[in-house]
């Protein structure tokens, strides 16, 4: 069950917004974050073994290519090499073991280059891994995330350094920096070292006993390495006042914002419509902030022609902003579907162009001068017939049968794994991450999901971290949420579920029930926390477990014929969304299915203020 309860029709406490926003200080928009990543592939001599009738290089490459074909093409990946430039002879040591080259910078993924520099690299050499690894962060960005993916056949034949103890050192200097190393065929002793360069950095160490399994294992660990908060949007700059607000049609929107500053945007809303309007800005991760330092607020206001303040506000609080957050604030605004009266309080009533107020309003320590920050503006038309009533028994979960089905989740909505209905979904979390996936809900269909951490023996803390799922509607709205306590010594549960998805049900009862009224794409987050006084736990191993049940049925019918609500301006990269029929045929459509790339947003209830905060759980 939630663990949140509605207070008052005005007032909601709820725990929001958990999520891996590592992004680096910026004082400006850009259209997309991942955290740049550096491949380091051996090319030593030992990677000549024959492996499924090639060699083991050849398997590598193909593992990298299958990478490269798969990555986002705002992504920024590099690539090092080591032991293509002498033999592996005794004489040729001390040339060998200063034998690293960087044959890509991590820049923007040039995918044909890549794949070209991957081709051309020839096994000869020794090992010297732990340079390589000093070289290679060296080579990613002086700030922000960076991550690095270590593929290797053996251990350092070349220490001093030990690579274990370069990953160490980085980490004690504080370089924002993970290493994620897969051991390709290995022994004990180098799967050893492999796993505590991971581990000192709170990385993941796999395990590839052939190219066939390293050609599975690679991608996903290198999409797992890019994780990182996306924003995006049609570019729009706000302004000081109302008068002057850019007219914002429904789609996704990028701006920035300052410390305290106020930004207005002009929406105009049909007769009898319903206005959804979000902000989300993102906070980099932080180190040292002290608890009563680390809060943020976001505020949003709703005004009427002629600047008439609605009494429509929304106002977020995050307490703790340095775990790279993002903050979310959102309204549903229902005065155009509302008639006018012929009184004082008709501007905010009816047909009209509104305005929108979003407001930085408490700015967390050490938080840079201007953020991203995404705009989201929905209309929805009334309906004539809302379909079919509302059903309160949440969906059984039952245990899926069949196969288990590696998945690599995103960082955020933007970058949401899509999961193919009921089934068994295997990923690794790392500590500090809040990784989203999605699956696709209809008309009368529910949603009931268990997420199982599992064991990873505890070694190295002593306290428990937390762990957490949160459940969000296809507007990114949080539908219900479950915690728990997690050292690894033992595996931990939680369990969510929805109850069949109408149109009808905003209107009942149960708080929890309104946010289960729109087909779509339905998003599960997923938290792994960091214990107190740790500095990192081993990757967690999580499996999502699915129940997808219930006939498609026929959705509302719409005023207008059908209903679009975020409408063509879906942002970069975005679904277009696909319109709701407002016919009662035979084939249910979906509402606002296709917003799953490139929408992060809370959408409110009503006119009512609410006060909306998190907690660290």
């Amino acid at each position: 069950m939630s663990r949140y309860r509605t207070l008052t029709a005005a007032l909601t406490a709820a725990a929001l917004t958990f999520l891996p926003a590592a992004l680096p200080a910026v004082a400006h928009a850009e259209p997309g974050q991942y955290a740049p990543t550096m491949l380091i592939l051996d090319a030593s001599g030992s990677m000549q073994r024959p492996d499924q009738g090639a060699t083991m290089m050849d398997s590598a490459k193909r593992a990298v290519r299958t990478f490269i074909e798969s990555a986002p093409a705002e992504a920024k990946v590099g690539l090092t090499t080591y032991g293509t430039g002498t033999s592996n002879e005794e004489a040729d040591k001390a040339a060998g073991c200063r034998d690293v080259q960087i044959l890509r910078q991590p820049s923007t993924i040039d995918k044909s280059a890549l794949t070209s520099a991957v081709d051309g690299i020839q096994p000869r050499g020794w090992t010297p891994m732990g340079t390589a690894l000093r070289q290679a962060a060296d080579a990613l960005p002086s700030s922000g995330p960076r991550s690095i993916v270590l593929v290797s056949d053996g251990d350092d034949t070349c220490a001093p350094p030990d690579p274990c103890e370069v990953a160490k050192e980085l980490k004690q200097k504080g370089v924002d920096l993970v290493v994620h190393s897969i051991g390709f065929a290995v022994d004990d002793k180098a799967r050893a070292q492999l796993t505590c360069m991971a581990q000192a950095t709170g990385g993941s160490y796999s395990d590839a006993a052939d190219g066939a399994a390293l050609e599975r294992i690679l991608p996903r660990v290198s999409s797992a390495a890019l994780r990182n908060y996306r924003a995006t949007g049609t570019p729009i700059t706000g302004t000081d006042g109302y008068q002057t607000a850019p007219v914002a049609k429904p789609g996704q929107y990028l701006d920035t914002i300052g410390r305290h500053e106020k930004r207005f945007y002009a929406v105009d809303v049909p007769a009898g419509a319903t206005a959804y309007f979000t902000g989300i800005v993102s906070f980099p991760r932080t180190t040292g902030v002290s608890l009563t330092d680390d809060m943020a607020v976001l505020e949003s206001r709703v005004y009427g022609r002629d600047g008439t303040d609605c009494h429509v506000t929304e106002r977020e609080l995050e307490t703790s902003a340095s775990d790279g957050v993002a903050l979310t604030v959102s309204s549903t605004f229902e005065g155009a579907a509302a008639a006018p009266s012929g009184g004082s309080s008709d501007n905010c009533k009816g047909g009209g162009r509104y305005y929108y107020e979003l407001n930085w309003d408490v700015v967390p320590q050490g938080a840079p001068a201007r953020l991203p920050v995404e705009i989201l503006v929905g209309i929805e038309p009334g309906v004539t017939d809302p379909g079919p009533s509302t059903i309160g028994e949440a969906t059984t979960f039952t245990d899926p049968a069949g196969a288990v089905q590696p998945v690599s989740g995103g960082g955020s909505f933007t970058v949401a794994s899509p999961l193919e209905g009921s089934g068994k979904y295997t990923d690794t979390v790392q500590s500090g991450e809040y990784v989203f996936y999605k699956v696709r809900l209809d008309w009368g269909q529910g949603l009931a999901y268990r997420v199982r951490f599992g064991e990873t023996g505890g070694a190295g803390y002593t306290s428990a971290a937390n762990v957490e799922t949160t459940l969000y509607s296809p507007l990114g709205r949080r539908v219900d949420s479950d915690t728990s306590a997690y050292t690894g010594r033992t595996a931990t549960e939680l369990k969510l579920a929805t109850v069949p998805i109408r149109y009808a049900n905003r209107n009942a009862n149960d708080s929890e029930v309104q946010r289960q009224s729109v087909a779509g794409w339905y998003y599960i987050a997923v938290k792994v926390g960091l214990p107190s006084g740790a500095t990192a736990m081993p990757p967690t191993p999580v499996e999502l477990d699915l129940t997808v049940a219930g006939t498609p049925e026929a959705g509302p019918t719409y005023v207008t014929g059908s209903a679009d609500i975020l409408g063509e301006q879906s942002g970069p990269g975005a679904e277009k969304p696909v319109a709701v029929s407002s016919s009662s045929s035979n084939t249910p459509r979906a509402l606002i299915v296709g917003i799953g790339v490139g929408v992060v947003v809370l959408i409110g209830i009503g006119m009512a203020i609410w006060f909306v905060a998190r907690r660290r759980a």
